[in-house]
């Protein structure tokens, strides 16, 4: 799939007419159109206004409810797809604020369950200590300190036993100096207490592992249950929600999964590198 992100608006609001006018040319009211899908009609009507972004299995069943034929099915379904993805650029959210973005973050984790997170380059802010946060952000020019004081408070939720987290984590990853020397030693200490909350799985892959991986890690993700995918770039962060992304990068996950030390392991090899970053904190 291809797109130009100024045209991500658009095609909302062209899938809300598309799908419209095919109702119209069955002949069905919302309220028939809404029975046949098993939806309310209320849901038939914000989609059709352009006030829902309807799923693609929403569009699907719609489009079986209306017996579009599969030229124009098709098309619909392409429309339905670039309007379940959404571009957020580092621009606008420094613009806005990038405090503003942690409380759409503490959002979507709170309706969430299940989190996967996929971290080949860095670590991640509910992961990460004051020091190694502030160190993140350092090239921002804007002041940080809303933006710290709300990454930290985000941490809260991995003590919520309702919630379930799996961080990957490259040997890469953890290793990469953001911050001092002793702050790295901290920060992966850090790592390896988080580690041990019940509700928490924590694992890295080591440059170490036994035999070739036939995964190729290409950038960060985090799979918030079944409901999106977010994909992080340089310049910022693509928003997937049709479930055959979903699907695909749940699946990618599990297999950078196979590759992972956990438990023990896991803390054995985060013990050595803090080690490692102590002794370096000496020259």
């Amino acid at each position: 799939m291809t797109f130009e992100p100024e045209s991500l608006g658009q095609s909302r609001s062209d899938l809300a007419e598309a799908l419209r006018r095919e109702r119209k040319r069955a002949g069905l009211t919302q309220t028939r159109l809404a029975q046949r899908c098993n939806m309310s009609q209320t849901k038939i009507s914000n989609i059709e206004g352009g006030k829902l972004t309807p799923t693609i299995v929403d569009v699907e069943l719609i489009l079986e409810a209306l017996g579009t034929d599969s030229p124009i099915g098709l098309k619909i379904l392409a429309l339905a797809r670039t309007a379940n993805t959404e571009w957020q650029d580092d621009w606008s959210s420094q613009r806005r604020g990038l405090d503003k973005k942690q409380n759409e973050l503490a959002g979507l984790e709170s309706i969430t369950t299940e989190f996967r997170f996929f971290l080949p380059t860095m670590i991640t802010g509910l992961l990460a200590t004051p020091d190694y946060v502030r160190a993140s952000l350092a090239r921002n020019p804007s002041d940080i300190s809303k933006t710290v004081t709300k990454k930290l408070e985000r941490q809260q939720i991995l003590t919520n036993p309702a919630k379930f987290f799996t961080f990957l984590l490259t040997e890469q990853a953890v290793r990469w100096p953001l911050a001092s020397p002793v702050a790295m030693a901290m920060q992966l200490d850090r790592l390896a207490s988080v580690s041990r909350i019940p509700n928490v799985r924590l694992g890295i892959i080591p440059l170490r592992t036994v035999g070739p991986l036939n995964e190729t890690p290409l950038s960060v993700f985090t799979v918030y249950d079944r409901r999106l995918v977010q994909v992080e770039t340089h310049t910022g962060a693509l928003i997937l929600r049709d479930h055959r992304d979903v699907d695909a990068y749940r699946e990618e996950f599990n297999r950078y999964e196979e590759y992972a030390l956990f438990g023990d392991a896991c803390r054995e090899l985060l013990t050595e590198w803090s080690m490692i970053f102590t002794r370096l904190r000496k020259y």
